[in-house]
């Protein structure tokens, strides 16, 4: 297998994507766990451009942390026009920063040395040797991206190759070649990248892809089928437009189908944990669809879909999801068949009698409640508590007599909501009531202390996440909203759903639903 280098710029190009903003902490716990995950470089951040990256590199110090499996990165670029390089800020920072692996960035397109650095070609050559040539001076690994060079090369090729060249002269390691703009396209990827490596066929190259026309998986990928041993990516193709190429999908794509060496096999299956992982500490909404490691990466909601896969999994499925460490969801719906059912109810460990005929009724039950506004496929606790009602299997643990939620707002600006509840529990009343943060945790507090001396198992089931959906919005202030909740415990996570054209009743409908899912499981 030919070993691929994957260089990883989550903590500096995923951090310049929109709404990503990490602390010098969270990078440390990114740099971790990338660690951990086998990753060959991490390019920690540019510790001459901003506090924050400076204080990271100050961390890793401090901290005295050492890395098992990376080597840490910092990012600079060449030495400003006709300057003296030693009395460069940014030269001067990363010797600070303690690192033996520098990554020096550098114009290959002559219409940036024109417009952005406002200064001559010949100049623009010297300044990438210089630069080069001072830290190979001092014992640094030296990986030089040549930004923008694609583009350079479609313009100026003869201008492009001296570039190069003069990192080679000056003693670059790896010269990466930079799709900096995202917008070039594969074929001429595989072009550029063959006739360069021809050019100078005794350099280690890499490639570093943008994701503007959706493409820089798919460069990637061909920059290594053309000769490129080293891959820039970020988890989850976070960066700067429309981010960078995403390594969580080039890495299974290289090791499972091109046969390629990314990372250690046995790490593989914890690329699913790492994807989530850095979507948390970066406060983003992970992506379902994402290739491999999303949550419908391997669902399946056609009853004819469903019904192959169960028989033979590579009927609908390119690869075993265990591999990445994700699983399959089979997803009940009223495109739902009996097969769905039934690996539902398999996925739920929901003991149906599968020749009692109920498949129908819970088909039947599933389609109007779609119909109605209701959607299952992250509401596995409301799934099952519906399919224990229609195989008459359902136990009731407390009734609704009523609720009352008030909103009060008082002159300070102070809002409290307050909740009213009514419940007949084993035959008796209680009557419970409860301030929130808002209406919804309110009733919640009401809810657990009406029923908690009853069942104490509830004491450790925490409400995790809240969405609400306007379903048909052109009925305006008299639409119906989707409420979804999910709940955990020790063990699981699991989801309901509450729909109605009040939204506190539908609200109610969940969070009831979340109690009696745990009550019913135990």
């Amino acid at each position: 297998m030919h070993q691929i280098k994957i260089f990883d710029t989550t903590l500096r190009d995923g951090s310049q994507g929109a709404g990503v903003s990490f602390s010098a902490e969270d990078k440390l716990k990114i740099a971790s766990a990338l660690d951990n995950f086998g990753i060959s470089y991490i390019e920690g951040g540019w510790p001459g451009s901003n506090p924050k990256d400076e204080e990271f590199f100050k961390l890793i110090k401090i901290k005295k942390i050492k890395l098992k499996n990376s080597k840490l990165v910092a990012f600079t670029s060449t030495r400003k026009p006709k300057t003296n390089i030693k009395n460069d800020n940014n030269i001067k920072k990363v010797i600070e920063s303690g690192v033996n692996v520098v990554t020096v960035f550098g114009k290959s397109w002559d219409m940036h040395v024109k417009y952005a650095l406002k200064t001559t070609k010949q100049e623009n050559l010297k300044m990438i040797f210089d630069t080069i040539k001072f830290f190979k001076s001092n014992n640094f690994e030296v990986i030089y991206d040549a930004e923008h060079y694609f583009d350079g090369y479609i313009h100026n090729k003869k201008y492009a190759f001296e570039t190069i060249s003069k990192a080679i002269q000056a003693g670059a390691d790896y010269v990466c070649l930079c799709e900096t703009n995202g917008g070039v396209l594969p074929e001429y990827i595989e072009k550029t990248v063959k006739e360069t490596i021809k050019e100078f066929p005794d350099v280690k190259f890499g490639i570093h892809a943008h994701n503007d026309c959706e493409c820089a998986v798919a460069n990637s990928i061909i920059a290594v089928r053309a000769g490129c041993s080293m891959v820039q990516g970020t988890v989850n193709g976070i960066g700067e437009r429309c981010g960078n190429a995403n390594l969580c999908s080039i890495i299974p794509s290289l090791q499972l189908k091109g046969k390629y060496h990314c990372v250690p096999v046995k790490n593989l299956k914890n690329i699913t944990e790492l994807s989530r992982y850095v979507d948390e500490i970066a406060n983003l909404v992970p992506v379902p669809s994402m290739a491999y490691v999303g949550s419908a990466a391997f669902a399946h909601k056609a009853g004819v879909h469903v019904s192959a896969v169960e028989k033979k999994s590579q009927t609908y499925e390119h690869i075993n999801p265990k591999h990445v460490g994700n699983k399959r969801r089979i997803l009940v719906s009223d495109l739902s068949g009996k097969s769905n059912i039934i690996s539902k109810a398999d996925e739920l460990a929901i003991d149906l009698e599968k020749q009692s005929g109920n498949f129908k009724g819970i088909i039947d039950v599933v389609k109007n409640k779609e119909n109605a506004g209701y959607q299952y496929e992250n509401a596995d606790g409301s799934l099952f508590i519906l399919t224990k009602k229609v195989e008459n299997k359902y136990k009731n643990f407390f009734t609704l007599k009523s609720y009352r939620v008030s909103v009060e707002k008082n002159k300070d600006g102070s809002i409290v909501s307050e909740a009213t509840v009514k419940l007949d529990v084993n035959g008796k009343e209680e009557h419970t009531v409860a301030e929130g943060e808002g209406p919804v945790n309110a009733l919640d507090k009401c809810l657990r202390k009406a029923l908690i001396k009853f069942y104490p198992e509830i004491k450790n089931v925490l409400l995790t996440d809240f969405k609400v959906r306007v379903i048909n919005s052109d009925a305006n202030t008299a639409a119906k909203v989707r409420v979804l909740i999910e709940t955990k415990d020790k063990k699981q996570s699991w989801g309901t759903i509450g729909v109605s054209e009040n939204i506190i009743d539908a609200c109610w409908q969940a969070l009831s639903d979340s109690v009696e899912y745990k009550l019913l499981k135990k």
